[in-house]
């Protein structure tokens, strides 16, 4: 991954949880159907490897960086917040401000579930814009698509609703081509997922894919 070009990726920070499974996919999707390559910590594997020093190596390789800030309520176990997302996001932050000529071209997307809720929990970042997604596939699609091509100008980027009818398409296929072989798509590994979607898109589009990783 790391052969990729750092104008062309994409920092995902968001929630991993199950209810947020299918927003997660949708935030790959779109990424990837816009000719970006995701990135996220769920890609780290490597158990000798400090988390913490894989994510900033990971922030340090992305242009750009979607930051999902939606999931702000107690753990129903343990009754705690959970921190992660606002601190992947500080440190984004933190890579822009304070590092090289190149990581200050970082951009970033703010995401939340209602437009203003987060000036209650993070009110360090009022003034920035944040996008509300409602918790709606076709939402956090359109907004993180027009994003993108806001932030990187390019005109090769699909329209927000021919990207969702695809997400859609895909979903369904691949559910069904799980079940044929007996194969659990909500345990499917982050980079098996990006392959299977890269995979997909190449087969059933024109614009040419990038290549995600070796």
């Amino acid at each position: 991954m790391k052969n990729n070009a750092y104008n062309d990726q994409v920092f995902i920070n968001c929630p991993f949880d199950e209810q947020y499974a299918n927003m997660f996919r949708a935030c790959v999707f779109v990424i990837l159907d816009s000719g970006f390559v995701p990135r996220c910590s769920k890609e780290v594997d490597n158990a000798t490897q400090f988390r913490l020093a894989a994510i900033i190596d990971i922030i340090h390789q992305c242009r750009y960086g979607v930051h999902d800030l939606s999931r702000i309520e107690l753990d129903y176990q343990l009754n705690l917040p959970r921190f992660n997302m606002p601190f992947e996001l500080g440190v984004f932050y933190s890579a822009k401000h304070f590092g090289s000529v190149k990581q200050k071209r970082k951009q970033c997307l703010v995401l939340e579930k209602q437009q203003y809720r987060y000036q209650k929990f993070i009110s360090d970042i009022s003034g920035i814009d944040v996008t509300a997604h409602k918790n709606s596939q076709k939402k956090l699609i359109l907004a993180i698509r027009n994003w993108l091509v806001t932030a990187s100008r390019r005109t090769t980027i699909p329209p927000g609703p021919e990207i969702h009818n695809r997400f859609k398409t895909f979903q369904s296929e691949m559910h069904r081509a799980c079940r044929q072989r007996s194969i659990d798509y909500d345990t499917m590994p982050f980079i098996e997922l990006v392959h299977n979607m890269t995979d997909w898109l190449r087969v059933n589009q024109i614009v040419p894919m990038p290549i995600f990783g070796p």
